[in-house]
């Protein structure tokens, strides 16, 4: 059982209320990005977001989407089956695993989920989070780190979110869909 350090219900309201508005200003800002970047390929966040943990992942389970994609398994299987159906990915079972239902990404899934990569674009007409962590930037020489957010994200979706992060920022530092060189200015 974990240890409880005393705090007052004033601190707690406090931190809460702080943390839930600065996170909710955070993901409204990269959700109406995602949305628009998205848009032209007649996908949704939702399916974009499958599309991309399955490409990380070299495949993965419906419960593993739900799980690192944050949300409910019926709207992970139901976005899946939409993307099945314009030929983007395919549905299987394993021989050891007759319970989960397994996806892969086609051809197709692949081809789009690159181009969209390729299109990524990082103007600030186009990209509010990348505009508004330039400032600190500027100062640091680096985008802002994340530890103290990982360490309650571990608290709260436990380790092994945290190491299926780690396995797609892996995938992606070592096979970049853009060149590794190109630069913004």
């Amino acid at each position: 059982m974990k240890k409880v350090e005393e705090f007052s219900i004033q601190e707690a309201i406090l931190y809460s209320h702080k943390m839930t508005q600065l996170s909710k200003a955070i993901w409204k800002s990269i959700e109406k990005d995602w949305q628009e970047w998205v848009k032209p390929y007649h996908l949704n966040l939702n399916e974009h977001h499958i599309l991309w943990i399955v490409y990380h992942l070299n495949g993965a389970s419906i419960s593993e989407i739900a799980k690192f994609g944050v949300m409910h398994v019926s709207t992970a299987f139901n976005f899946s089956k939409k993307l099945e159906q314009r030929e983007l990915l395919t549905f299987s079972k394993r021989e050891d695993d007759k319970r989960n239902t397994y996806i892969q990404l086609t051809d197709k899934g692949v081809e789009l989920f690159e181009e969209t990569m390729k299109s990524f674009d990082v103007t600030p007409d186009k990209n509010s989070l990348i505009d508004a962590s330039m400032p600190l930037r500027q100062i640091y020489g680096r985008f802002p780190e994340f530890q103290d957010l990982e360490s309650i994200v571990k608290e709260l979706l436990g380790e092994e979110y945290l190491n299926i992060l780690d396995r797609t920022l892996e995938n992606i530092r070592n096979n970049p869909v853009r060149q590794e060189n190109e630069t913004i200015k």
